[in-house]
């Protein structure tokens, strides 16, 4: 299912192609600039309110090159859309299982809005948490563990290492990676980033034609929904 790796999704971030619809239209089309979820997934959201999720992880290096993206959408969305984050595992050999279950320990110590852009950092700027030698482009020999990153989490966010680390082995954590991995399966997810609207239609940067293209072509699918 998921043939395409994370270092082909960020050439295809990298990458705008001029077929695709121009900023600012409407002419999308479904099968190519977005597909849709069969059956769609149930959203537990208040009436009238639109679910936006990004599928990531911090293991991720295109999900990392599509912060910058992913805040722009966030701030260009109306009122009614809400925001929320879903790490993926399947590439087991870059630790994606250990950051997705870092992730969900975080959100159950409600800490994990804030911390969420320090943990791109301490993978891809800082090195804390690197999963790739910055000087060989290899991977590490000694992949970070959940230990390390509840150090991480004492010092961003003052959580106690041993309170991290034994919520992250909670029975609400397990939950929570088992419904994400539900959800990315259902889905249909191969590959980091990727957009998934209201729990019907899903897309990335690659079908629809480019970063710009895909907060413009989300807009659309919101403002579809909300009608």
């Amino acid at each position: 299912m998921r043939n395409i790796t994370s270092a082909v999704a960020l050439l295809g971030l990298l990458i705008s192609c001029a077929a695709w619809p121009a900023t600012g239209t409407t002419q999308w089309t479904e099968g190519v600039h977005y597909f849709q979820v069969l059956p769609a997934r149930p959203v537990s959201l208040p009436r009238g309110k639109i679910e936006v999720t990004e599928v990531f992880s911090y293991g991720c290096p295109a999900c990392n090159q599509f912060l910058p993206v992913m805040h722009k959408l966030a701030q260009s969305l109306p009122a009614n859309a809400v925001v929320d984050y879903v790490p993926a595992s399947f590439n087991a050999s870059e630790d994606w299982p250990m950051f997705q279950r870092a992730f969900y320990a975080a959100q159950a110590l409600g800490v994990a809005d804030k911390t969420h852009d320090a943990m791109f950092d301490a993978v891809w700027k800082n090195g804390e948490l690197a999963t790739v030698d910055a000087k060989t482009g290899r991977l590490v020999e000694r992949m970070p563990t959940i230990e390390d990153a509840a150090r991480f989490y004492l010092k961003i966010a003052g959580v106690p290492v041993q309170k991290f680390i034994d919520t992250s082995k909670s029975f609400t954590v397990d939950v929570k990676i088992k419904t994400a991995e539900d959800f990315i399966e259902a889905c249909g997810v191969d590959r980091t980033p990727t957009i998934i609207v209201n729990g019907k239609y899903r897309l990335h940067a690659e079908s629809a034609g480019g970063s710009d293209q895909l907060i413009e072509l989300v807009k659309w699918l919101v403002a579809k929904e909300s009608h």
